[in-house]
């Protein structure tokens, strides 16, 4: 019962940390990222996104290890 209780939190911790990554990139940035990768369909700056949130990823699963 312990484990899955650690691992909902961690999950949950790991999901708080992506989100406020995210909004923390929104608003350092002069432009919107949403609306440029959904409505203008910028291939890089998606590439770029996704390579920060795996990033965030791999340190997240370290630091839970």
């Amino acid at each position: 019962m312990e484990q899955i209780f650690s691992t909902i939190t961690y999950a949950f911790l790991g999901l708080l940390i992506f989100l406020l990554a995210l909004v923390i990139m929104e608003v350092i940035t002069k432009f919107s990222i949403r609306k440029k990768v959904v409505d203008d369909g910028n291939i890089a700056l998606a590439i770029v996104l996704a390579s920060i949130i795996a990033s965030l990823g791999m340190i997240i699963s370290s630091a839970i290890r």
